[in-house]
């Protein structure tokens, strides 16, 4: 469950982060009695990324500019999602930029500290623009101060980076994440450290346990059921689905939405897209990445809608040696042998079957060379599959296949 960031800022100042004054806006009029003073950034709270770019952030010297940008930002969908608050925020002028956060590893199995100097990363896709130091045992400064010394920081702002690498694994620690991070952590000319933004993805099998929290998600499914149509969100946090074609599964929320833009620039129609990194909600036991690779192939394949499965890793996946056998096992499997049999209203099994979504990889990373190499060689009778690199090569094909009509097997 991800929080808000008007959420996150709350958080993030009563463990002692330091943050902006700010306050939340209900309705556009809520301006007039503004407590913070112009200029001023207004900031659409959905749970949507790429929001400056949509129109959603905007800067505002005066009450009147103000609430004409608040009705306008109101009244923007991103990612198909409408705000009901935004958030105030004094103007900060950051002359350096950081990023810092802490993980649950699924794969390691333990938190890990991550933080760069280069601000507008995505930490799942980052590769060697991020620095990490796993918490191998419990939590000491020396970890703070290790992660700061590998981004390179010295003297004050090293101690304050460190200082809030601490404050954020505790509020970790605390609220049982998944994921929390400050994206981006902004440098003053007086080299004053401030939270400019913040991400907190809060584990699932853990709501219940913080009554605050819980009573959080309560009022998010409520509202989310009620957008399911408007705003396409599955209960899964990390899927969406979008009614196309085109299934996608990715190693990160990076990869999977850059996957989608890809598609639709490419006059596309993406279907549901699923992110493999983290556990799904709908897990009740831990699983692995090959655990959920498994899942989503079968819960795309059970969707008659979905005519290609578009799969795009950058960089590495946890288990990469078994993803070859996860694939030729799909490929080789009959889709009649996934599904539920489909009756008819005189109880009869359904006489046709569609062959299993076509296949299109796109796998950039050293790691994926073996894979690529077996791949190539298969060789499955009536099944499509392509592997390539470049995304946009990718895409193409995959929108290719989608328009080709579905062949449907002979009568049984």
């Amino acid at each position: 469950m991800d929080l808000l960031e008007y959420q996150v800022k709350e958080w993030f100042g009563q463990i002692g982060i330091p943050v902006l004054p700010s306050q939340r806006i209900d309705h556009p009029t809520d301006l007039k009695r503004l407590k913070i003073r112009y200029p001023i950034v207004l900031k659409s709270q959905v749970q949507a990324g790429e929001r400056e770019k949509a129109g959603g952030v905007r800067i505002v010297e005066t009450t009147i500019d103000a609430i004409a940008a608040a009705q306008n930002i109101f009244n923007l969908p991103i990612w198909g999602q409408l705000p009901e608050v935004l958030l105030a925020e004094s103007k900060y002028d950051a002359q350096e930029e950081f990023y810092l956060a802490v993980v649950l590893d699924t794969a390691l199995c333990r938190p890990v500290l991550l933080g760069s100097q280069e601000a507008n990363i995505e930490w799942e896709t980052a590769g060697e623009k991020i620095q990490h130091v796993v918490v191998e045992q419990e939590f000491s400064p020396f970890y703070a101060r290790r992660l700061a010394l590998k981004m390179g920081l010295q003297g004050a702002l090293m101690q304050s980076v460190s200082d809030i690498v601490e404050k954020l694994y505790q509020l970790f620690i605390q609220k049982d994440l998944d994921l929390v991070e400050i994206h981006p952590l902004g440098v003053n000319s007086a080299g004053q450290v401030m939270a400019l933004n913040g991400k907190v993805r809060v584990n699932e099998r853990a709501i219940n346990r913080h009554p605050e929290i819980a009573d959080m998600a309560a009022k998010m499914i409520v509202r989310r059921d009620g957008d399911k149509k408007r705003n396409g969100l599955l209960g899964n946090w990390d899927s969406l689905e979008m009614g196309g074609k085109i299934g996608i599964l990715g190693n990160g929320k990076g990869s999977v939405l850059t996957t989608l833009d890809a598609i639709v620039n490419a006059s596309g129609k993406p279907g549901k897209c699923i992110n493999l990194r983290h556990l799904f909600m709908s897990d009740t036991t831990p699983t692995t990445f090959s655990d959920r690779l498994v899942s989503s192939l079968k819960t795309l394949a059970e969707d008659r809608s979905i005519q290609v499965i578009l799969i795009n890793f950058l960089g590495t996946i946890p288990q990469v040696n078994q993803f070859p056998e996860i694939i030729t096992k799909f490929l080789e499997s009959d889709r009649s042998e996934i599904i539920s049999p489909v009756s008819g209203s005189n109880g009869n099994k359904s006489q046709q079957q569609l062959n299993l979504p076509r296949l299109v990889l796109r796998l950039a990373g050293s790691e994926f060379n073996q894979v690529k190499e077996y791949l190539a060689t298969l060789k499955i009778s009536n099944q499509t599959i392509i592997v390539v690199e470049n995304l946009d090569e990718a895409v193409k094909e995959a929108v290719r296949l989608a328009k080709i009509p579905v062949v449907k097997k002979g009568n049984r």
